[in-house]
């Protein structure tokens, strides 16, 4: 416990966060919490200067009040309940938590994106650090899924990261607000869309990423599965090229590469043309019929390379838009 003082009639103490081995951009900070008595009935939880608020529906906020998740309130609202019983008082308390330096941390963090501005959000379960960051990761990426959906949208845009909203800002005019990063988590986040209750889903990264799709990857990280060549050479072979160019695929670091050969070949298109079959067959497979479901390959050289289901009413559309 750090600065704990008395200040007229206003109890003030403070704690700095340990993170552990979790990469967490609050590591260090300090949380500070002042508690003062109140007009208003029972123990009421705010937040002050570097904590966020809710500006947009969807969270488990409302709009208007502190991001302090019911988690940690229910733990402050615990803990002093619990000294009020040891000391035998029964005053209206209100606890403000603030965050010096919040403001600055949250630019870091995906509040900006879900409308909490001013500060970070109060989170947690437990009070005690875990290192989980990549189911954390995960957690916000459903989160900002389901505002989505309680924004109004019935179409959302996912892609796995920097390239894709890099490629529908330059090429569509896409604004980055209405596209979700999913990172490698494309399954998790197609099953969060369906319980967000979209109508529709696009799909939209680099052949890098997305030809694991045809093989029915759907967690994309090296880490987890590579299988491009595997893959590539599959569709060159579905396509009808010989074995020799099938293994010369494998011989390949990059899918950059392995398209430049297939274009000097003249098989691009037949080869992406097999890719999309199977990527969107996998990619049903996944959401069973619970919303429409469409992809977009591209290559940061030769642009779209194929599409699947709903994509292609989509890209329509954006044309349309262009035209006028």
């Amino acid at each position: 416990m750090e600065d704990a003082e008395l200040l007229g009639g206003t109890a003030v103490c403070a704690v700095r966060k340990d993170s552990g081995d979790d990469p967490d951009v609050t590591n260090g900070i300090l949380v500070r919490a002042s508690v003062s008595f109140s007009d208003v009935t029972g123990i009421r939880i705010d937040g002050g200067k570097g904590v966020g608020r809710v500006t947009k529906p969807g969270l488990k906020q409302s709009v208007g009040e502190a991001a302090i998740n019911p988690g940690p309130k229910g733990m402050i609202i615990s803990a002093v309940t619990d000294a009020m019983d040891e000391s035998g008082r029964t005053e209206n308390l209100l606890v403000v938590i603030s965050v010096p330096g919040g403001e600055e941390i949250a630019a870091r963090t995906f509040n900006p994106r879900l409308g909490i501005e001013g500060g970070i959000s109060i989170l947690g379960t437990s009070g005690i650090v875990e290192p989980m960051s990549e189911e954390a990761l995960i957690d916000s990426i459903r989160l900002e899924i389901r505002q989505k959906r309680a924004l109004g949208e019935t179409r959302l845009i996912l892609t796995p990261g920097n390239y894709g909203t890099d490629f529908l800002k330059e090429t569509f005019g896409t604004d980055e607000s209405r596209v979700i990063k999913c990172s490698n988590y494309i399954g998790l986040s197609l099953d969060a869309a369906a319980e967000a209750g979209f109508k529709e889903v696009l799909l939209v990264g680099h052949v890098g990423k997305l030809i694991k799709l045809a093989g029915g990857i759907m967690n994309t990280h090296s880490r987890e599965a590579d299988g491009r060549a595997e893959l590539m050479a599959a569709c060159v072979l579905r396509a009808g090229a010989d074995a020799d160019l099938a293994r010369e695929m494998f011989n390949c670091v990059t899918t950059d590469e392995m398209l430049r050969i297939l274009k000097e070949k003249g098989l691009l298109e037949r080869v992406m043309k097999e890719a999309a079959e199977r990527i969107g067959f996998y990619l049903n497979a996944r959401v069973r019929g619970q919303f429409e479901i469409g992809s977009v390959v591209f290559s940061d050289l030769y642009g779209v390379l194929c599409t699947t289901g709903c994509a292609g009413r989509w890209l329509s559309e954006q044309a349309g838009e262009k035209r006028t």
